[in-house]
């Protein structure tokens, strides 16, 4: 029975925490009317959860939806989660140890995808995870030159995630860019500061050349980083509580 409990409960949390991820992601300017970000079932990692095909700001706790990893919402719900769902499926079928996904048309991460000679690279170190530089995804090498960028179904997913590989963000050309880490902490910090860094990127390569981290500076501060995520993580969601209250307060008078 407490086994159950403690079951129960960790669901409750994650669920709690992708809400909260949600209000933080359009509260930091990553997204907007769109994008979306998942976490891997607790219980049962050949499963997810995320929010119904709703913009990221008005996600409330029953949005949220079970899939498995065909992209099937698991319980009885006629409500569709997102058309580039498969996103996160393939990812986490690809990818064992990540444990959250977030895909975003983050504004200034963009021109790095479509620049060929412009590789965003980590210039200062909150965005470490960069490692080497960030791989592009060219959707016309799989489906051709006539779609509409979209991840549409599971084959497109899968060619995302192999241009992901062992990569923690890979941007996507002429659209956005997806984001991965081990847990949804994590994977929002990273999408922060993967916009933050394209940002300052921008800026630095308009005064000359600049000048970025090594791979070993990058290793260094990543593993400092990684203590430290829920420093950003408790200020993030004390910026995005108050849009939190008032959601569940309106879905609660209804």
């Amino acid at each position: 029975m407490i086994q159950d409990s403690r079951a129960v409960d960790e669901l409750k949390h994650a669920r709690t925490d992708l809400v909260v991820a949600n209000h933080i992601l359009f509260s930091t300017g990553v997204v907007d009317g769109f994008g979306h970000v998942s976490v891997r079932h607790p219980l049962r990692p050949d499963r997810l959860l995320i929010a119904r095909s709703v913009a990221p700001a008005l996600v409330k706790l029953d949005d949220i939806l079970e899939l498995d990893l065909t992209g099937a919402t698991v319980s009885h719900d006629d409500r569709g989660s997102y058309l580039e769902r498969f996103i996160h499926t393939e990812v986490y079928a690809l990818r064992p140890d990540v444990g959250a996904v977030v895909h975003s048309h983050s504004p200034s991460v963009v021109p790095f995808g479509v620049v060929g000679d412009s590789l965003l690279r980590p210039l200062y170190h909150m965005a470490s995870f960069l490692g080497a530089g960030a791989p592009v995804f060219e959707i016309r090498d799989v489906a051709g030159d006539a779609t509409d960028l979209l991840i549409r179904n599971r084959e497109l997913g899968a060619a995302l995630a192999r241009s992901l590989g062992k990569a923690d963000v890979v941007l996507m050309r002429g659209h956005g860019c997806t984001v991965v880490g081990p847990d949804l902490r994590t994977a929002v910090f990273q999408t922060v500061y993967t916009e933050v860094n394209a940002k300052m990127q921008v800026h630095a390569q308009a005064l000359g050349p600049p000048t970025f981290l090594s791979v070993g500076e990058a290793a260094a501060t990543n593993a400092t980083n990684a203590s430290q995520v829920g420093r950003a993580w408790a200020l993030w969601k004390a910026q995005a509580e108050p849009l939190c209250a008032a959601l569940q307060a309106e879905a609660a008078g209804d």
